[in-house]
């Protein structure tokens, strides 16, 4: 065979060169106790490394590899990590990275069954799986997608293709429609606002409700702009429901929400991505609870299954569902009448091709990963894993509430804890023999400081590198946000983390 005839290496040069990769990934595992969790390099610097023109010529491979130990592991935000505190990053798990090896030296469309058999069962597995982790029936159906923003657009969409099936809603479009209009909480996820653009509804179309105290939806403040709307001749259509926001975790009053949804005949999404996999947990399910009579649910197995990126899922309360929204039929996709497929290979069932029931054609095996997990660790182990995180949450929260320079502004909800430096002279400052006029004005500055303080601590975190962590806003105030959602995290990590928080916040409080 010649050079040009095929991209294939000989199978003992291929094993090779499998074999550097997981040395270089076995690298990367030793190395992570002592690697910063953030590379601090500006973007120019790596940005150079990616400037070269279209090589005309390939180059060995190992010339490859090494680059790529250099310049992407070596840039590598720690994500793997117990340092990574930012976002929502759960540090995957080494059977998820297995599974992505074995999925794509098979390089299987998970599509139509019969180009992906195995794996077309399996991501009905998985989808099954999930429903029957959070106390759903296992007759629910659904799909695998990207993540979480992927798995709330496949919800909003099946919601609008089921909700006005009978205005022609797939034939029509808008056409002659009646706008309608998307409820959610202020503290509600943007992939909701996105998808609400992407399927044409229109931001206008869309109403934050406000929070309580809690950040939780006002549902009484809900009910009020439903009936504002109705009065204005709009349609209301839809109310999302958070199980878990991303900012601080809270959970809406999910039962709530079910009951408005069904005396107002809306669809009830649940965004269930940051937290729904936690209502598997006995201790937390009372705070859950409504959530099974959601018409549609986005979940994110990147979160508390500990996938690799990337992976989420949609549930639906059944199949049909799927299918009344996706199944679109085109020539090159006919196998040829059932009936004679069924003869041919003596099967008493249809074959159930999983591409008509969700958006993409071309798809890699995602649930693979999921499924090796679940096998390897079993439910249980996750349930463990993720009532670790959660009691970790509460040990950053007391570590907290010990520090004089260092304020709680959200209870430890799931795994987040949201707080602020503020410095070991602000309690003093808010006390003393002042009167009241001088300490409003006291109080007034003290918090322009704390707030500068506080934007300014997050990009010098990043710079020192120790470890990774972002900021929200909560109440007009920026805050440190902590996300703990990782099986590798000690109570050991969550110490450094305060101590170099309070390090790094004190060097910038003397500036």
């Amino acid at each position: 065979m010649t050079k040009s005839s095929s991209l294939d290496f000989p199978l003992d040069t291929f094993q090779d060169y499998l074999q550097r990769a997981v040395e270089l990934i076995i690298q990367q595992y030793q190395a992570m106790p002592d690697t910063p969790a953030y590379n601090a390099q500006n973007e120019a610097q790596v940005r150079a490394h990616f400037s070269e023109p279209l090589p005309e010529a390939g180059a060995e491979f190992a010339n490859v590899l090494q680059q790529v130990s250099e310049r992407v592991y070596g840039h590598a935000t720690m994500n793997i990590a117990p340092k990574m505190f930012a976002y929502v990053m759960s540090g995957g798990n080494q059977v998820a990275v297995i599974a992505d090896l074995l999925n794509s030296a098979i390089n299987q469309n998970v599509t139509k069954w019969h180009l992906a058999p195995s794996l077309t069962e399996i991501e009905r597995c998985v989808i099954r799986w999930a429903a029957e982790f959070i106390g759903l029936p296992s007759s629910y159906g659904g799909a695998v997608v990207t993540g979480g923003s992927g798995a709330n657009l496949a919800g909003l969409t099946i919601a609008r293709n089921v909700y006005f099936k009978d205005q022609g809603i797939r034939e029509q479009g808008w056409f002659g429609q009646t706008p309608c209009v998307v409820y959610a909480s202020t503290e509600t996820h943007n992939s909701v606002l996105k998808s609400i653009e992407l399927l044409g509804i229109g931001r206008n179309q869309y109403r934050q409700i406000p929070v309580l105290a809690d950040y939780t939806i006002d549902t009484q403040a809900l009910r009020q702009q439903i009936q504002q709307d109705r009065e204005q001749g709009l349609k209301p259509f839809c109310v999302v429901g958070n199980a878990g926001t991303v900012n601080t975790g809270a959970i809406d009053p999910l039962n709530e929400l079910a009951d408005t949804a069904q005396q107002e005949q809306l669809w009830l999404h649940v965004d269930g991505c940051y937290g729904g996999l936690a209502s598997a947990l006995n201790e937390l399910s009372e705070q859950y609870i409504g959530m099974e009579r959601a018409d549609s649910i986005a979940l994110d197995f990147h979160k508390w299954w500990y996938q690799n990126f990337e992976i989420g899922c949609v549930l639906v309360k059944n199949w049909q569902q799927l299918y009344d929204t996706y199944y679109t039929p085109a020539s090159y996709l006919d196998e040829g009448p059932a009936q004679a497929h069924s003869a041919v290979t003596k099967s008493t069932e249809p074959r159930f091709n999983i591409t008509e029931h969700h958006f993409d054609l071309s798809r890699n095996g995602k649930a693979l990963k999921a499924w090796m997990s679940l096998k390897t660790f079993g439910a249980e182990r996750m349930r463990q894993m993720i009532r670790k995180d959660i009691q970790l949450t509460c040990y950053l929260a007391e570590q907290i509430h010990q520090c004089e320079d260092l304020e709680l502004v959200s209870p430890p909800c799931l795994g987040i804890v949201c707080f602020r430096y503020i410095g070991a002279t602000a309690t003093a400052a808010s006390n003393g023999s002042l009167d009241r006029y001088d300490k409003q004005q006291n109080q007034e500055q003290l918090e322009a400081q704390i707030d500068r303080w506080n934007r300014l601590l997050i990009p010098a975190l990043e710079q020192d590198g120790r470890v990774f962590i972002t900021g929200t806003t909560l109440h007009q105030r920026r805050v440190v946000r902590a996300c703990l959602i990782n099986h590798r995290l000690s109570e050991e990590n969550i110490d450094y983390l305060v101590a170099v928080v309070r390090e790094v916040a004190a060097s910038i409080s003397k500036d």
